[in-house]
C-alpha cells in the first residue's frame, strides 16, 4: 500500500470526498473563468462544493493547501464589501497567493486609462482577478467581461506569462459565490452532504423582499438564488410586493430550470403564502429593476438631483411595505414552524441595527450560529473556484497535498 493509499485510508472523510469528486466531468473548469452559475454543468457545481468541502476538511486537519508559492490575486471592488471582500482574500491566501486591491480612485482609471490596459498592466504575475461590480444595470456582467476578454488577448499575444482566472463576486446579474456558499449551507443541512444533494428534490425555497430603511439595495442575491437553486428540483418561490420585479431573463431561468429539473418555480406577490410550509426562507431587501435601470441613467448622465429625488421615491414606496418582515409569527408558518433562516449579511435587524428591519431580533438571535456558518462557506467556495481552474487533474493534485502532509502551522 502506498503512502499516498494509506493517508487516504486513515481519513475516510477525504477518501469519500475524493472518491465523489472522481466521478464528475471538471475537465472543462481548466483555465475557466467563473461569471454565472448557470453557466456552468451540474457536475462542475458540484465539484466546486466537494472541493470546498475538501479544502476546509484540509484545513481543519491542520494540512497546508498552498498550490502557489508565489502569485497574485487581483481584487478590485466597486461597491462596498466585508464578507466577500475577506472571503476572497481568505480564499487566495488559503491556496498561497498575495493579495493586492486596485483602488480606481488612486489608479490611472480616474485619468481615463481604457479597461484593457488597465487588466492587463496589474495582471503581470496575478493568477485571479476577483470583482465585485453589482450597483448599474447592464454594467458589471459586462465589465467583467472586458476585464476576461483583456487578460485573455495579453496572454495570447505573449505580454502575459498566464491567463488570470476571473471569479464573479457579485455583478449586476449574479452574485455566484453566495448564492453557492447558501447553497451548500442548505446541502449540510438539510440532507447531509453533496452525496445527498439528490434528497433537495421537492424541497422549498422562500426567496423573498424584505422592507429595509434603505434604498439600492442589488437584485443579485435573489437572482442568484432562483438562477441556481431552481437547478436541482427544489421547489423555488419568488416572492416580492408588486412593482419589485427581477430581471425578466433571469425569471424566465429559474422557470425553464425547474420545468428541466422536475422542480417548481412560483412567484408570489403574498409573503405569508411564501413561508407557508417552506424548509428554508431567504427575506432579503432589493431594489425593483426597473428603479435601478433609471438610477443607471442617471448615474450616467449625472443628474444627481434625478437620483436623489429616485432614492426619495423608493424610500417612500419601500415603506408602504413594513409587513413584509421574518417576524415570529411568519416563521410560524414555515414546514412545522421549523424552516431554515438564511440571509447573505448584513441583515436589516428590528429594534437593533434600524427601528424597522427585515427581521426580526429574536429570529436572527435564533440562527445567528447559523447564519455564521453560511458565510463561514465563501471563502472556500472561491479558493474551490480558482482551484479548479488552475490545476488540470485536481484529484491527483489533492491527493499529492495529503500525500506530503505539509502542516499549514508548526504543532509543538
Amino acid at each position: 500500500m502506498s503512502k499516498d493509499d494509506q493517508a487516504s485510508k486513515d481519513d475516510p472523510l477525504f477518501k469519500s470526498l475524493i472518491e465523489q469528486l472522481k466521478t464528475l466531468k471538471t475537465e472543462n473548469m481548466y483555465e475557466s473563468d467563473f461569471f454565472l452559475t448557470w453557466d456552468k454543468t451540474e457536475d462542475e457545481l458540484k465539484s466546486v462544493w466537494l472541493m470546498a468541502d475538501i479544502l476546509r476538511h484540509l484545513r481543519t486537519k491542520n494540512i497546508s493547501t498552498k498550490i502557489f508559492n508565489s502569485g497574485l490575486g487581483i481584487s478590485i471592488f466597486r461597491d462596498n464589501s466585508t464578507r466577500t471582500r475577506f472571503s476572497f482574500v481568505s480564499a487566495c491566501n488559503l491556496l498561497g497567493l498575495a493579495v493586492q486591491d486596485l483602488e480606481e480612485k488612486k489608479s490611472q482609471i480616474a485619468h481615463g486609462e481604457t479597461v484593457r490596459e488597465t487588466a492587463t498592466m496589474v495582471s503581470f504575475m496575478a493568477d485571479v482577478i476577483g470583482i465585485r461590480d453589482d450597483m448599474y444595470i447592464g454594467k458589471g456582467h459586462k465589465y467583467q467581461k472586458e476585464v476576461s476578454e483583456a487578460v485573455t488577448q495579453g496572454y495570447k499575444e505573449g505580454v502575459l506569462e498566464q491567463k488570470p482566472t476571473l471569479v464573479n463576486l457579485q455583478c449586476d446579474i449574479d452574485h455566484p459565490t453566495q448564492s453557492m456558499a447558501d447553497a451548500l449551507h442548505i446541502i449540510h443541512k438539510l440532507v447531509g452532504g453533496v452525496n445527498n444533494i439528490s434528497q433537495l428534490r421537492g424541497k422549498k425555497i422562500a426567496m423573498t423582499w424584505a422592507y429595509s430603511p434603505s434604498y439600492g439595495k442589488p437584485l443579485s442575491v435573489p437572482q442568484g438564488v432562483i438562477g441556481l437553486l431552481t437547478r436541482f428540483g427544489m421547489e423555488v418561490c419568488l416572492a416580492h410586493p408588486e412593482g419589485y420585479e427581477v430581471m425578466d431573463d433571469v425569471v424566465k431561468l429559474a422557470k425553464e430550470n425547474a420545468e428541466k429539473s422536475g422542480g417548481k418555480f412560483t412567484v408570489t406577490h403574498d409573503m405569508k403564502e411564501a413561508f407557508k410550509d417552506a424548509d428554508i426562507v431567504y427575506p432579503k431587501s432589493w431594489a425593483p429593476f426597473k428603479a435601478m435601470e433609471e438610477r443607471t441613467d442617471l448615474y450616467g448622465k449625472g443628474d444627481f438631483k434625478g437620483i436623489e429625488e429616485l432614492e426619495k421615491r423608493l424610500l417612500k414606496q419601500n415603506a408602504e411595505h413594513k409587513d413584509w418582515t421574518a417576524s415570529e409569527d411568519m416563521m410560524k408558518l414555515t414546514k412545522e414552524g421549523k424552516g431554515l433562516y438564511l440571509h447573505c449579511l448584513p441583515a436589516d435587524i428590528s429594534g437593533v441595527s434600524c427601528k424597522e428591519g427585515e427581521v426580526d431580533a429574536s429570529v436572527f438571535d435564533r440562527f445567528r450560529e447559523d447564519l455564521y456558518k453560511e458565510a463561514s462557506y465563501k471563502p472556500y467556495i472561491i479558493a474551490a473556484m480558482i482551484y479548479l481552474a488552475k490545476i488540470k487533474e485536481p484529484v491527483k493534485g489533492l491527493e499529492k497535498i495529503m500525500k506530503e502532509d505539509i502542516k499549514r502551522k508548526t504543532e509543538i
